[in-house]
């Protein structure tokens, strides 16, 4: 751990400014920043280069050491009205001092999620991973912007070397791909992109005159397929939901009634968004007999696998994704299995161009043709964006760091703990599984508290139970010592339920001190 603490000390010092500096937003005296676009003395960028090093140092101390540590809190919560005393978040016109700032600064740590530590299990991220974070910082130093070769070289290079990467281990020979912000917006891309091959004249006239176009995804796919239907002008009404059997995989005999019923009624099949890594309960779609169904009726297979897209990297789970060269595109979040900082998202497409060609307006100011060197590497033109950030460095420098090795021997542990967790929970009186034999590391289940054990299970039974899981989340937050998710799955009829998201490098003893947690919240409910 010191080790890499030393790592970031010296990154951070990399990327801080020296004794004299351009500030061309504010001119800074050594009590506060002023507007201005003057050259900064050595005195005065000394005074920032203090700040700076001293908000490096409470980062190191807080979120990386206390905020890593058992000792400490995963979360100190404040209702909004307590912190909105506290950060004192209205903006004036008059500038705040160095201590002011920094101040508000070890507020902000001290009031955020530590999703560093080994018992935050809220979400499909967690941790902070060292490589990823220096890339982080470096990016962040140097406030470019990922659209041409010309204003950010090693960052689009990185991104053209991580697709090409990822393209390869998904088993494209010759796709293609794009860092996005987030998951929801590569799977509305690839909708985006689908509708442009069914038809090229979209991009001009739109959908004018043509019959509906359907999209399809399971009960228990992402809700983006619904944010890209109503964004992308298709409408709710044009989403089919396709039913999932007990473990919340898509019933592929489900899927083609439905793309049949969709032909009967005149409107057009278009586009399916199977799952590799379900939300909620980690489910794998079975992609080879989607992908047949697909093919015979002219489909787009997309595939959502911005949770599961790092068992890829396992030989020992990668079979859940077999069949996955069939799709026609891939939506990955390396923020999620893989650990990289938020955000780290990438759209891959086996076929090369149609990002470029779905897309491309061709702005004079910024994609001129005539450019002296290799305009291949100019990406903006491939994205809705403009503005995008350099989000493949962090992981690529990470993933130089770490090799494919180390990936795939995080993501076996991560499974081993899941299953370690739901045998100790079989074997404690008052936990019941939702999924005996989840197929990714999400670990669902009710807990029963000493009052409700041993009665009827009857409708006001569940009821009951359904109302558990926010009393002991609340109880759990303001506790703080650690932070799990609970949801309903209210198309299969299942109340309030928690779900822990194996990510984090916990150890036997943290599955304990998480049952035994359960029992103190939940002893006198």
């Amino acid at each position: 751990m010191m080790v890499l603490l030393r790592f970031i000390y010296n990154i951070s010092h990399l990327v801080k400014p020296g004794p004299s500096f351009v500030c061309s937003s504010f001119h800074c005296t050594n009590k506060s920043l002023h507007s201005s676009g003057l050259r900064m003395t050595a005195p005065v960028a000394n005074d920032v280069t203090s700040f700076l090093d001293k908000v490096h140092q409470l980062m190191i101390r807080e979120c990386l050491e206390k905020g890593k540590s058992r000792d400490g809190k995963v979360v100190e919560f404040l209702q909004p009205e307590e912190l909105q005393k506290e950060m004192q978040f209205p903006v004036g016109d008059n500038p705040e001092s160095h201590d002011k700032l920094l101040e508000l600064c070890e507020k902000a740590v001290r009031y955020s999620v530590k999703t560093g530590h080994p018992r935050f299990f809220n979400q499909l991220y967690a941790g902070v991973d060292p490589y990823s974070l220096a890339g982080s910082w470096i990016t962040d130093a140097l406030n470019t912007n990922s659209h041409t070769y010309e204003v950010a070289p090693v960052f689009l290079l990185a991104e053209h070397y991580l697709v090409q990467k990822m393209c390869g281990i998904v088993g494209y020979k010759d796709g293609d791909g794009l860092f996005n912000p987030g998951g929801t917006f590569s799977n509305l891309t690839a909708v985006h992109v689908a509708r442009y091959q069914y038809n090229k004249q979209v991009k001009k006239t739109g959908l004018f005159g043509m019959p509906r176009m359907i999209l399809f995804a399971s009960d228990q796919a992402h809700y983006s397929i619904s944010t890209a239907a109503s964004f992308l002008g298709f409408g709710l009404d044009s989403v089919v939901m396709v039913k999932t059997d007990e473990r919340g995989c898509m019933d592929p005999q489900d899927f083609k009634s439905k793309i049949q019923e969709t032909k009967a009624k005149g409107d057009i099949p278009f586009f399916v968004q199977a799952t590799a890594g379900s939300t909620v309960l980690g489910s794998f779609d079975d992609l080879n007999a989607i992908s047949a169904i697909c093919q015979e009726h002219g489909v787009w297979l997309h595939l959502d696998a911005a949770w599961g897209g790092g068992v890829l990297l396992s030989k020992t789970y990668r079979h859940l994704m077999s069949g996955i060269e069939k799709c026609d595109s891939v939506a990955w979040n390396p923020h999620k299995m893989m650990g990289a900082n938020l955000q780290c998202s990438v759209l891959l497409t086996k076929q090369k161009g149609l990002l470029l060609e779905s897309n491309a307006n061709r702005a004079e100011y910024l994609f001129q043709p005539d450019k002296f060197y290799d305009t291949s590497f100019d990406a903006g033109d491939k994205s809705i964006q403009c503005g995008r950030r350099a989000d493949a460095f962090k992981l690529w420098l990470m993933w130089k760091a770490k090799g494919d090795k180390a990936f795939e021997n995080e993501v076996d542990k991560a499974y081993e703990n899941s299953k370690l967790f739901i045998k100790k929970l079989k074997q404690r009186e008052g936990f019941r599984l939702v999924l005996e034999n989840p197929q990714c590391t999400n670990v669902s289940f009710w807990y029963i508290p000493p009052s409700m054990r041993g009665q009827t299970e009857d409708e006001e039974w569940w009821k009951r139970l359904g109302q558990v899981a926010p009393k002991i989340k609340e109880r759990m937050t303001k506790a703080g010592n650690m932070l799990i998710g609970f949801q309903p799955v209210t198309n299969k009829g299942w109340v309030n339920f928690f779900r822990i998201i194996f990510r984090n490098p916990v150890n036997e003893q943290d599955l304990d001190f998480i049952i035994e947690e359960f029992e103190r919240l939940g002893r006198d409910l």
